[in-house]
């Protein structure tokens, strides 16, 4: 058992710790990027609240009502607390930053830009088994995007639009076995988007982000270079929005999210003439930790009390990306939460300016391994966005 531990140490501690999306939270996803988008559970495709859709849908800039720019800042913060086989995680709260803006060039055509903590992991477990001696596993692994967008509104009904994505992916791992020291690699994607209005009170949306390809981490040791390939996946995202009563909205989101394709084996390339074992290092050529595509559902409420305060609802559920069968490689992901809860709120500040918040709690969830280790492994959350939003 110790050996077979040992062989899958860099599975294990690879879904490390990320300082700005750590643990968050459809597998590695984000629920959103804003206060406003937390606030609806991530039900946002089909009506777009704020210019955080340029990383979700981008064809949303053209249906927000700019006159002339918008500005979206909006920072979050996590704590996950988690566990492995009863420890608990030394690392307890990220910020998760963001920003974004959109600019209206004419009544049809809008850019975009934004950046945000969109993907990542986290745990800092000083000893994760009941074994002699501490079995450390500290990492981190964080996945910022920076996507400039175009959107084009056809007519009223329907808007279209398109982002390149521009990844930056930064991995370190430190556990008992090795240390790869901190290494960041760049990757490139694309966004496309839609939104269509049925009438008055329905509307559509859709969005598909590609795969962002990133480039391989190189990681210099004394037994040579080892190369990890590591993208982000694909997903696509259908949405159906409702405006039942005037200043209410009702939005329910599907999205697949496409794991099994970047997750379910990660490979490792290895120096020439490495044998595991060498100067202390033993690294397998793949990290099988068995991700499965998700499917995750998202429904929204937003109802303006007056017209200086609106609320909102959201509830958002997919089931964990691995099963029981491959906790014993997820030790560091602890990636299993499945429903969450949020509540905001927006509070118009001045005619140009207002203030935004949110609260999400994922609810624990645990799961054993039933390959006979018994490892087991628990998390909950608690997110809280800001945001303070500018229109001109």
């Amino acid at each position: 058992m110790l050996i077979k531990r040992r062989k899958n140490t860099l599975a294990i501690v690879l879904l490390g710790s990320l300082p700005m999306a750590a643990n968050a939270t459809n597998g590695d996803q984000v629920l959103g990027v804003t206060a406003t988008q937390w606030g609806m559970g991530g039900a946002v495709v089909a009506a777009p609240q704020d210019t955080g859709t340029v990383l979700t849908n981008p064809a949303g800039i053209a249906e927000l009502g700019i006159e002339e720019v918008r500005f979206d800042l909006s920072p979050g913060f996590l704590n996950p607390p988690r566990e492995v086989n009863g420890n608990e995680s030394d690392s307890n709260l990220f910020f998760m930053p963001s920003g974004t803006a959109a600019f209206k060039v004419n009544d049809r055509l809008y850019f975009g830009l934004g950046m945000a903590a969109i993907s990542g992991f986290g745990v800092d477990f000083p000893d994760a088994f009941p074994l002699p001696n501490d079995q450390q596993f500290v990492t981190t692994k964080g996945f910022f995007k920076l996507a400039p967008t175009v959107a084009y509104k056809v007519s009223d009904k329907l808007s279209l639009g398109a982002s390149i994505n521009i990844g930056y992916q930064s991995l370190a791992l430190s556990n008992p076995s090795f240390t790869f020291s901190q290494n960041q690699k760049f990757g490139f994607g694309v966004s496309l988007g839609a939104v269509y209005h049925i009438n008055d009170k329905m509307q559509l949306g859709a969005s598909w982000i590609s795969k962002t390809n990133v480039s391989e981490h190189e990681f210099n040791t004394a037994a040579g270079k080892f190369e990890l390939d590591m993208d982000m996946p694909q997903s696509f995202a259908l949405g159906f929005a409702l405006r039942p009563l005037d200043g209410m909205l009702i939005e329910l989101d599907a999205k697949w999210i496409n794991f099994s394709d970047t997750m379910g084996s990660v490979n490792i390339s290895h120096p020439a003439g490495y044998t595991p074992g060498d100067f202390g290092l033993t690294v397998p050529t793949a990290l099988n930790f068995g991700w499965d595509d998700q499917l995750v559902l998202a429904l929204g409420v937003q109802k303006e009390i007056n017209p200086k305060t609106t609320v909102r609802f959201g509830v958002n559920y997919a089931e964990a990306p691995f099963d029981e069968e491959d906790v014993d490689n997820n030790l560091g992901s602890v990636a299993i939460p499945e429903l969450h809860i949020s509540l905001g709120m927006t509070r118009k500040l001045s005619d140009r300016i207002s203030g935004s918040l949110s609260y999400t709690y994922a609810f624990e969830n645990e799961l054993t391994s039933n390959t006979g280790s018994g490892n087991t492994i628990s998390i909950q959350q608690n997110i809280v966005y800001l945001q303070l939003s500018y229109a001109l």
